[in-house]
């Protein structure tokens, strides 16, 4: 096998690809624009969505498509949103954030141009084409963009997630506003739609730099001096080198490169395993139920109310926008909620507000009645799902698997509601249609017991700082996690718990078994322990 320590330049540009340049997430300046960046993210794509959604009547327009066409040809998006977040937790842990956000970017771009090309030349190859690239850029980005949220939460020790997900709903209300200006102001699709994506893609590249990238592990820091034995020998793995050989430093590096390099597979194979986690899987469920809860909202709660109580199109678009609103207001007001209450207590609090609220809309005498009804619904389906994502991000460096797979479940929701709730309110109505979502947040309500944050057990606070090279805040450096690809502990401490932990930047040596003797310890101070042999 050729020696990697002696390619220096080959060493620096794979740290380089692997992040090494990205942000110090221990300076809280970096975090503050880390979150300051990623709000605007999450804004961003509230806007993009709503702005598209608002046009959809002048699309359909456009190409004269009718009900049943337009909505196979709405259902492209839902498939390419499913087929991306499947291998979305996969690649982020192999390529990172930094990738994902770049890829997301320009997809969001390409889309955004047929989107408007489609309709313009009465494409609707187009057109489908551009909501299959939407669907798929914004499930790509999603992972990292929940991964990195979930990460300034933990570094920061109070609950910030859910604020990142009330930047969406405030951008979307804005995306809102800005399709119908543009459709009151005559401007064509092609123009709003072209100039929409071209803003956003400079938006998204510029934001890039900024992210602390939690979503890929960081190049182990240059090592500092290490601990010295009895006779005063260096700790440090041992390296037998020639004359004009590479520096420790270059040597330590390389040492943590090969580990890396021989646990790649490993660490995708456990973002793969996040499939046969049951713990993630029954998160998902409560994600699935979050996604048919306010998805459903967005599908049919306009109609319901024209129809439901003989009510213009303008009444249902106030009724939705007061839904959209108490969704916003409870994200704000959530974190202190959780902080108080924990992530349980919250979820069920949630499930049960939302039920209330469903069936009082479904079954209110009046308007004013029902109104009431959405707001409580509102209340409810704004936490659930900031808290799955929460509770599917505890271990940093399984955080983009777990959240590629539980961002699958909503995907599925989006695909699999649209139809069900169809035929129901050819049935019975579209408002009591809304009701059989009941059944959903009755079953978030009994799962709420799973997204309670994962406690470190005994000893794996020391496990995660056992490494041979140094760690960062974000979690163990590259290559340097156990050999199953974990990083060695069953769990993150809950927010807060971090000033309990020790710095895990210093590096600290474990020894498996400790010498008793200290004149016979003393006497084996020249010879590598044999830890440090085979992990070299």
């Amino acid at each position: 096998m050729p020696r990697i320590d002696s390619k220096p330049a080959l060493l620096d540009r794979i740290e380089s690809i692997r992040g090494s340049a990205a942000p110090d997430p221990s300076d809280p300046r970096v975090l503050a624009r880390a979150r300051w960046a990623l709000l605007g993210i999450f804004a961003l794509n509230g806007v993009m969505m709503s702005s598209w959604l608002a046009r959809i009547p002048s699309v359909r327009d456009a190409l004269d498509l009718t009900p049943a066409e337009l909505g196979v040809v709405l259902l492209a998006g839902a498939v390419g949103a499913l087929a991306t977040v499947t291998v979305a937790g996969p690649f982020v842990t192999r390529f990172g954030g930094r990738v994902a956000f770049l890829i997301a970017a320009v997809l969001f771009a390409a889309a955004f141009v047929l989107l408007g090309v489609g309709p313009a030349t009465g494409s609707v190859t187009l057109l489908a084409t551009g909501i299959l690239l939407n669907g798929m850029a914004f499930s790509l980005g999603n992972v990292p963009m929940n991964v990195e949220s979930a990460g300034i939460e933990r570094r920061t020790g109070r609950t910030v997630l859910p604020q990142f997900h009330a930047a969406f709903s405030i951008g979307a209300v804005a995306g809102s506003l800005l399709g119908a200006a543009c459709a009151a102001g005559g401007v064509p699709v092609l123009v709003q739609f072209v100039v929409t994506g071209a803003l956003a893609t400079v938006v998204r590249l510029a934001t890039i730099p900024l992210i602390v990238h939690d979503t890929l592990p960081m190049s182990p820091a240059r090592p500092e001096p290490r601990g010295r034995g009895a006779s005063g020998a260096s700790s440090a793995p041992r390296e037998t080198t020639g004359p004009g050989s590479a520096s420790p430093t270059l040597r330590h590096r390389s040492v943590v490169l090969r580990r890396a390099v021989a646990h790649r597979g490993a660490r995708l194979g456990a973002a793969l395993g996040a499939w046969r986690e049951p713990r993630t899987l029954l998160i998902g469920l409560v994600i699935l139920s979050a996604a048919l809860s306010e998805g459903s909202a967005n599908d049919w709660l306009s109609l319901a109310v024209v129809d439901g109580f003989a009510q213009t199109e303008a009444v249902g678009a106030v009724v939705f926008g007061t839904f959209v609103g108490a969704m916003t207001v409870m994200r704000l007001a959530g974190t202190r909620l959780i902080d108080r209450f924990g992530r349980v207590a919250v979820l069920r609090a949630s499930g049960i507000t939302s039920v209330v609220g469903l069936l009082l809309f479904g079954f209110a005498p009046t308007l004013a009645l029902a109104g009431v009804g959405v707001v409580l619904w509102g209340f409810g389906a704004a936490l659930a799902v900031p808290i799955g994502i929460a509770a599917a991000s505890d271990e940093p460096l399984r955080a983009a698997g777990r959240v590629s797979v539980v961002s699958a479940f909503s995907s599925m929701a989006a695909l699999a509601a649209p139809p069900l709730l169809g035929l129901a309110a050819e049935a019975v109505g579209a408002r009591h249609a809304l009701v059989l979502i009941v059944g959903a947040m009755v079953l978030s309500v009994l799962l709420a017991d799973r997204v309670a944050p994962l406690r470190a057990p005994s000893g794996a606070v020391a496990g995660a700082v056992m490494q041979d090279g140094p760690v960062d805040d974000g979690g163990p450096a590259a290559g340097t996690e156990g050999i199953d690809g974990t990083d060695g502990t069953d769990g993150a401490p809950e927010p807060g718990a971090e000033a309990a932990l020790p710095d895990r930047r210093a590096p600290v040596r474990v020894t498996r078994r400790p010498h008793r003797d200290p004149q016979r310890a003393g006497r084996r101070t020249n010879r590598p322990h044999r830890r440090q042999e085979t992990s070299a």
